[in-house]
């Protein structure tokens, strides 16, 4: 198994059926969840940055909670359907074709999210600081950072070597998982079938990593980044996470701007 891979995955066959796969995922319920964490922290309005958007399932789920909605994605393939969605929605969303290690922004926004374990595809110690820093530094004064992670024992006791596979009409796929304990990191290995127009089907291969951190480490690169961390929770139960958690929400705030201001 091949390690320390920094990848942010462009997702080029997958995108075509990612919608199709992913339709498991209980995206309104994530938007509730959000939403009400969001105005806990008296985020009810303006601008929020959907750092990793994909295909753009949550960016207009929270358009249509009332946020002024900014996508940003390293997957030109996800960008366009989520472009499309956007053409049937009539939302005004605004979608930058960026990789989030590197991501830029015209100012500031009042919260930044990232979902389905978008995060755990930064591969590196240093570049998810980077990231950090670069989400603290588009926040408003006392902004609100919102993301998912999966969880340690997820990747060790769930996904690490196991296979998912799932066949339907318009396409297949094989999920095989290798997890290396000592780098934290899990590689994925994707066999796609997606029917064409045409009724053949078109094979597509895909290699992608996602990184394994603790809680322990987020902790300490979001303090490294200037952030305030304010909650670590179980993303389904909203409490303390167990050993058996296997999504954990994180909640950080910016820290820094009123400071600089004085």
């Amino acid at each position: 198994m091949s390690t320390r891979r920094s990848v942010v995955n462009k997702y080029a066959g997958f995108a075509e059926v990612y919608d199709l796969f992913m339709d498991n995922v209980p995206y309104e319920k994530w938007r509730d969840r959000i939403v009400e964490l969001l105005r806990e922290y008296k985020v009810e309005d303006g601008l929020v940055l959907d750092l990793g958007c994909g295909t753009g399932t949550l960016t207009e789920l929270l358009a249509e909670a009332g946020y002024d909605m900014i996508g940003v994605d390293a997957s030109e393939e996800m960008l366009e359907l989520a472009v499309e969605k956007r053409t049937l929605s009539g939302h005004d969303i605004l979608y930058l074709l960026q990789d989030m290690r590197a991501f830029e922004l015209y100012g500031t926004v009042r919260a930044v999210v990232s979902v389905c374990d978008s995060i755990n595809y930064i591969a590196e110690e240093e570049e998810l600081l980077q990231v950090f820093s670069l989400v603290n530094n588009y926040l408003d004064p006392g902004g609100i950072f919102l993301f998912d992670i999966n969880s340690v024992y997820k990747y060790e006791n769930l996904l690490g070597e196991n296979t998912i596979a799932e066949n339907r009409e318009e396409g297949s796929f094989i999920w095989e998982n290798y997890y290396d304990p000592e780098e934290m990191l899990n590689q994925y290995d994707l066999t796609l079938f997606i029917r064409q127009e045409d009724g053949r089907y078109r094979k597509y291969e895909e290699t992608h990593f996602q990184r394994a951190y603790s809680v322990e480490q987020i902790q300490r690169l979001l303090r490294e980044a200037g952030m305030e961390l304010l909650r670590i929770c179980d993303a389904d139960t909203g409490q303390e996470p167990s050993e058996f958690t296997e999504r954990i929400h994180v909640i950080a705030r910016e820290h820094g701007k009123e400071m600089a201001g004085k």
